[in-house]
């Protein structure tokens, strides 16, 4: 079932392992691990070890400890699932799944954006743009902005479930921009568009937002590549 383990940090691997079960299904809410000595033996490592690991996966949200019963797989936090999509990413056309999943949320996003944007989220807007503007040969700094903008901008729909998509889906977004910031010009572009992302809202033009957001997925899209 499980893969024997060879690591210093053995408690991590078996995190990993018991994760990607989870993410792929073959673990469902409800289901309760082995106990503490079968995985043990199915890891080929100390107990202590796979109590770390135990530990650790109930600190993610991704399982609980019921006394007296045993381990048993969660629905979690929403911190859960950011981290369990993270681990999508790391599978194959993971990148290429996340472009399909912004590609269908975010141009909507900043059309209906356009039509209830306050003067407060053109102002979060327009911070992000300006720190972006400092920061095109920071990529850490840089990345931190974007995702500040986008957030902004999902607020800006004035539907509270639409910023928690987006905040779901964050740490993939921001491992998606660091490889785009690592492309010569990949910022630049990426701000580039964000200006006139910016400028679309700001006109309450709803047509023009969404044709600016699909415009500025393209381009990540093809700099993700």
């Amino acid at each position: 079932m499980y893969q024997p383990i060879q690591s210093e940090r053995l408690y991590e691997r078996i995190v990993d392992q018991i994760e990607r079960r989870i993410v792929a299904g073959d673990l469902k809410v409800g289901d309760q691990l082995p106990t503490e000595r079968e995985l043990a033996e199915q890891f080929a490592v100390s107990r202590t070890a796979v109590r770390e690991a135990v530990k650790a996966l109930q600190e993610k949200g991704l399982v609980e400890i019921r006394l007296g019963r045993g381990t048993f797989v969660t629905k979690g936090a929403s911190g859960a699932v950011r981290h369990s999509l993270g681990l999508l990413l790391k599978a194959e056309n993971g990148s290429a799944s996340l472009a399909e999943v912004r590609e269908i949320l975010e141009p909507e996003i900043a059309a209906l954006a356009a039509t209830r944007i306050t003067e407060e989220n053109i102002a979060a807007m327009t911070e992000a743009v300006g720190i972006m503007d400092t920061a095109l040969d920071n990529a850490e700094v840089f990345v931190e902005a974007d995702l500040d903008f986008h957030l902004a901008l999902a607020e800006a729909t004035q539907n509270p479930l639409i910023p928690l998509l987006m905040d779901s889906i964050i740490d993939l977004l921001r491992e998606q921009r660091k490889r785009t910031g690592s492309v010569k010009g990949g910022l630049a572009r990426g701000q580039h568009h964000h200006k006139i992302i910016l400028d679309a809202v700001m006109k309450r033009d709803a047509q023009a937002a969404r044709q600016a957001m699909q415009n500025h997925l393209q381009q990540v899209r093809e700099d993700s590549n």
